[in-house]
């Protein structure tokens, strides 16, 4: 394996992804090994790496410093020990008895050729990705209080939907191209289910969860919190003459109730058959969810898993397909949910990702919006990008359950031994 100081630009720039830090591989684009060993705090103080770095390059100087430890054992090891490079021939001369070889490393006669573990930690990142899971019981709280709060507006809608026979759906382009398949909203729920499912799974075995937790909690609590206004606000007609709507309560709260239990038991899924109410339309759920399990699934996790990204995404696009072609909701109630569903989630993660927008200031225009308290409570602690990177999430499963070549190939350690091999021959 070639040493940093020989490392081409490419390699720089694969480094840099490994290590998640993927914020600098545009300002370092054209650097190589050379250069990048010689970066200093000062380079971080102007552009352009002063505009993207969020800790003043204090994580990625720690690197560099482990780079140029790691270059000068291997420096000794290919000659140059107790700092004298030896390049004269061995010489034999009469001695009387004693051998005198003249040693590639200079070192003296007598030593023997061993290994010397030197411990090399790897810099350290809880500083700057601390877990704080009080934070994260926050976020779920506020989005099960979304939640809730979502399935209530929904039973109160249901009493102002106009009946089939008083108003008809209102047109839509989609419609008049495609005809309802009956079973295609449950193929659009399995897939949910499924997107649901797969994120679970990998949201326990990374590394950095209580973060990436609490950013899911609050990006969908709000996304729900943002639907129950405009369904209220705007009450539109069912969009075909198939609905089973329940029938109205007319005022009776201890019936509303129930209702409102029994959807919170069946997740408000029509498969589960507990959802019969009406009037949930602008904008979809169902978009919401398979929109962002999938922007979710794709942001945490390695870019090597294109195959799974593609699955996770065709997943996704054929659920969206599915509820249009179940006819269970207007073309523009996906459309609303596709759009404020991926902008809150970029939004979101590039004011997390640069420091300077964690900031309230009047160059801050993003510093306006409502939930910006809350987000820097959320973020105020998480310096940069939150790296891709996944351990077991029990302890002692690393060292039973699995080879130890897999823990080391892909399950990042807290610190690691290498080794510089000192060549001495008797």
């Amino acid at each position: 394996m070639k040493t940093a100081i020989r490392w081409s630009t490419k390699e720089v720039q694969s480094w840099l992804l490994d290590k998640g830090l993927q914020e600098y591989c545009e300002a370092l684009q054209s650097v190589d090994g050379q250069a990048l060993l010689r970066l200093t705090a000062d380079d971080f103080k102007k552009p352009p790496l002063s505009r993207v770095s969020s800790d003043s390059g204090h994580q990625l100087l720690e690197m560099i410093e482990t780079l140029n430890i790691e270059n000068h054992i291997e420096e000794h090891k290919n000659g140059h020990a107790n700092g004298h490079l030896s390049t004269e021939p061995k010489i034999s001369v009469p001695n009387h008895g004693f051998t005198n070889k003249a040693k590639k490393n200079g070192m003296p006669n007598g030593f023997r050729k061993e290994m010397i573990p030197i411990p090399m930690p790897e810099p350290e990142r809880s500083q700057n990705f601390p877990d704080e899971w009080i934070k994260t019981v926050v976020a779920a709280l506020y989005a099960l209080c979304c939640f809730i709060f979502t399935t209530i507006m929904i039973s109160v809608v249901h009493e102002r939907v106009p009946s089939k026979a008083e108003e008809a759906p209102l047109p839509d382009v989609f419609f008049d191209y495609y005809d309802r398949v009956q079973w295609a909203f449950s193929i659009c729920e399995i897939n949910g289910m499924i997107l649901v499912g797969l994120w679970l799974v990998q949201w326990v075995f990374l590394k950095y969860k209580s973060i990436v937790g609490r950013r899911f909690f609050c990006i969908v609590g709000t996304l729900y919190l943002y639907r129950c206004i405009t369904m209220y606000v705007t009450t539109l007609p069912v969009p075909g003459v198939h609905f089973n709507c329940s029938p109205k309560l007319m005022g009776n709260w201890e019936a509303q109730l129930w209702r409102i239990l029994r959807m919170l038991r069946g997740g408000g899924l029509s498969i589960t058959g507990s959802h019969s109410l009406c009037g949930d339309f602008l904008y979809s759920g169902h978009t919401v969810m398979l929109t962002l399990t999938y922007m979710f699934i794709k942001e945490y996790s390695s870019r090597r898993f294109w195959w799974y990204h593609w699955i996770c995404w065709s997943l996704s696009v054929i659920g969206i397909f599915c509820i249009l072609l179940a006819h269970d909701h207007y073309t523009v109630d996906v459309v609303v949910a596709y759009y404020i569903t991926s902008r809150l989630f970029w939004w979101y993660h590039t004011m997390a990702n640069l420091q300077v927008l964690k900031e309230e200031s009047p160059a801050n225009l993003l510093s306006h919006v409502w939930w910006f308290k809350a987000f820097q409570y959320f973020e105020r602690n998480v310096h940069g990008i939150v790296p891709r990177a996944y351990q077991f999430p029990i302890p002692w499963a690393t060292s039973w359950t699995i080879p130890r070549t897999f823990s080391w190939t892909w399950l990042p350690l807290s610190r690691q031994v290498k080794y510089s091999r000192l060549v001495n021959e008797i």
